[in-house]
């Protein structure tokens, strides 16, 4: 069982409700150095698309774990979980508090629970399961899951190749289903949580003014040259890993830089495709008992309140 990290602070929300330019202040008044949670702002050159903060920002306050990776690197959940421990040791022998900022579901998950210990990849077993699925397709590989592990399987969409993969790599190295393991670390993990009321805060704005500004998010982004900064992606030495192809918004660019799609089409989808992620995200935090929703006004005086005392 990898640890949850104590002592840090969190704010975390949907795409496009606000938590970068909050985070600033938040940070200033909290003496914190931010610490991300988002995963695609791992990697470099993907700027636009993953709206990382701009240099003037990250110069006011300190940031981590931006622009650590290449775009052909992959990076797992452990992997992110283990920087950010090193980070948050940093960041208190300075004599400040860590301040995570970000949406990327697992990432909090493993922040408030830890991970559970299961075997580590398998580079052969993997290839030969991703060579399968070019064969025999998403669906095959997830009707084979269902019979080994139903309750894997059942919340796992055939789309979702890698955690299919994932689930079957554990499946054949154990001969235990991933969701017994996880079982277990969820038994382990209620000893790790979080205790301090206020540590994790949602950001909660209206469902439309939420879309809104993600319609309006999406259309800078094309103004601030997204499409040039996926044909520098294109022209790489090397492509994108599994894991930087996954961020939003950059399949519906190459498709238009491919000629398969309009430019109004490539914004329209991405709109779209963010609302929907957007969706899911709120979904993920609504499950996690520690994920306190308040709006934005609420959250310097929750936290200063929590801070006096602390």
């Amino acid at each position: 069982m990898v640890p949850a990290l104590q002592d840090v602070w969190i704010l975390t929300g949907p795409t496009g409700s606000g938590k970068s330019a909050l985070a600033l202040d938040l940070a200033t008044r909290m003496g914190a150095e931010i610490v991300s949670m988002d995963s695609m702002a791992l990697y470099r050159g993907m700027d636009i698309g993953t709206a990382k903060p701009s240099p003037h920002e990250r110069q006011r306050v300190p940031h981590h774990l931006i622009d650590v990776l290449d775009p052909w690197d992959s990076a797992s959940v452990a992997w992110w979980l283990a920087r950010a421990a090193e980070c948050c040791r940093d960041i208190k022998a300075r004599g400040k508090r860590a301040l995570f900022v970000g949406g990327t579901p697992l990432y909090l998950k493993a922040l408030l629970y830890g991970l559970f210990d299961g075997p580590p990849a398998d580079a052969d077993l993997r290839d030969r399961l991703s060579r399968e699925v070019e064969t025999t397709g998403n669906q095959a590989l997830h009707d084979r899951l269902s019979r080994v592990d139903s309750a894997t399987a059942a919340r796992l969409h055939p789309n979702d190749v890698r955690r299919i993969i994932r689930a079957l790599e554990v499946w054949e190295l154990t001969g235990r289903p991933i969701s017994s393991w996880q079982a277990q670390w969820k038994v382990e993990s209620k000893k790790s949580r979080i205790e301090s009321e206020n540590r994790c805060l949602c950001l909660d704005i209206p469902r439309a003014e939420l879309y809104a500004r993600i319609d309006e998010r999406v259309e800078a982004m094309f103004a601030a040259g997204f499409v040039d900064e996926a044909r520098r992606l294109l022209n790489l030495p090397l492509p994108l890993s599994r894991e930087a192809a996954q961020a939003l918004g950059y399949t519906e660019v190459f498709d238009l830089l491919a000629g398969r799609t309009s430019l109004s089409e490539s914004v329209r989808r991405i709109q779209l495709r963010s609302r929907h992620f957007a969706k899911r995200q709120l979904a993920w935090f609504r499950h996690l008992p520690e994920c306190q929703f308040v709006a934005k006004q609420l959250t310097i005086g929750l936290w200063e309140s929590t801070i006096a005392h602390s």
